[in-house]
């Protein structure tokens, strides 16, 4: 991927063509800096009788956000564009706070463009956010997902992402703007050396390294990427999947090169919880070695458990315990249930009640049908129907084999 030499519409407009022609609306991510305003602009150049709506998520993390969000929405609707500002409400929010304010932009703006029936949302990120997360990550040793070239496109919280300035370089969309007069507001953060970004962004100039080739060099990373990928889908063909569980063949596991069997575990763990992002890199390998020596063990609310010639994964009882309870159809993120009646609400049967449903029957093991759902009312056990049968109750899981296949090419 090279940066464009003159216009970078150009290339963004291509981008665009291959990423969403089939797409009747797109939203827009337009923070008020210069990428994203850029981006704004030539999407609704590019547009062509599509539907396009511009969102601003306010952190509420400066003074100046307010304002600025306000000068997106007049820059919007000049341009025909509707316009919304998504407030961040913070709660009790525990760790790295930018690291927060980005899950929680894309949580508000996934919802917003769920309302409006946008299929997929325009994000502003450029070659220099490519060279600058390269070397970030670098830094911080990480593998090689970590330091593969952003996606042009992925699916999460129920929306698709799309990057199509990932060819163009900061500066020259600057001039594009400078060259049409086109305002955009300077985050003062940006200067802010407290922040990795902002430090390595000033390493990269003083040092006159080549944003270009430094983006050429994500790429290449991310195509080794995709090989691993299809290497561990091969490897996981075999996969057994039964009433929420999971099952690797030990030889097509076994046989794999390490980081193929870090992929399927990491992949396995995701679908038995739904969680969003993957495990911890150490915990991860914690939890191979003891596959290795063929112990049990929990991997995020995960219960992995090598048997003979095959790996069994389930849903840890003690995790499944502490979801909360459910009165409506969706119960720990894992299952669908129906028919119940009011009063009535799903949490997990418990060690405490697996002998009163004669598990041994059901062909789970009793793990499982610790963690599987039961209806409840109070403190009375009603059904346990993943156990037996139980009318008018049914229960079916969230996800499917292709939904695993899906995590283990995911990015």
């Amino acid at each position: 991927m090279t940066l464009p030499a003159a216009d970078p519409a150009f290339c963004i407009h291509a981008a665009l063509d291959r990423l969403a022609a089939d797409m009747p609306a797109l939203g827009v991510a337009v923070s008020g800096g210069g990428d994203s305003v850029a981006l704004m602009h030539m999407a609704a150049d590019w547009s062509r009788g599509r539907r396009i709506m511009v969102a601003t998520v306010d952190h509420g993390l400066r003074p100046e956000s307010a304002a600025e969000a306000r000068q997106v929405a007049r820059a919007a609707r000049a341009l025909g564009l509707p316009h919304a500002t998504l407030l961040w409400q913070r709660g009790t929010e525990t760790g790295n706070l930018m690291a927060n304010a980005r899950d929680a932009r894309l949580r508000l703006l996934a919802g917003w463009a769920q309302r409006n029936g946008l299929p997929a949302v325009l994000l502003g990120h450029t070659a220099d956010d490519q060279a600058e997360t390269l070397l970030m990550r670098l830094a911080r040793g990480s593998g090689i997902d970590g330091l593969a070239s952003m996606a042009e496109w992925r699916d999460r919280f129920g929306i698709r992402w799309l990057r199509p300035m990932l060819g163009a370089g900061r500066q020259d969309l600057r001039d594009w703007l400078a060259a049409r007069g086109i305002a955009w507001a300077d985050d003062p953060s940006n200067e802010n050396e407290d922040f990795d970004r902002i430090r390595i962004r000033k390493a990269i100039a003083s040092v006159g390294l080549d944003i270009s080739a430094l983006a050429r060099a994500a790429n290449h990373i991310g195509e080794a990427r995709d090989a691993l990928s299809h290497y561990a889908a091969h490897a996981a063909r075999d996969v057994a999947i039964h009433d929420g569980s999971l099952t690797l063949l030990r030889r097509a596991y076994g046989d794999a090169p390490p980081e193929i069997r870090r992929r399927l575990i990491v992949a396995a763990c995701r679908w038995i919880t739904g969680a969003d992002y993957p495990p911890r890199r150490n915990t991860v390998l914690h939890a191979l070695n003891s596959i290795a020596t063929g112990h049990r063990v929990t991997l995020d609310g995960t219960l992995i458990e090598p048997a003979g010639d095959r790996i069994r994964l389930f849903r840890e009882a003690a995790a499944a315990l502490r979801a909360p309870h459910s009165q409506g159809e969706i119960w720990d993120n894992r299952w669908k249930i129906s028919g119940l009646k009011p009063g009535q609400h799903v949490a997990a049967l418990g060690m405490g009640e697996v002998a009163r449903v004669k598990w041994r029957l059901s062909g789970l093991g009793r793990d499982e049908a610790a963690a599987s759902p039961a209806v409840w009312e109070g403190d009375r056990l009603v059904a346990a129907p993943l156990v037996a049968r139980a009318a008018p109750y049914e229960v079916r899981p969230l996800r499917s084999a292709a939904d695993f296949h899906r995590l283990v090419m995911a990015h």
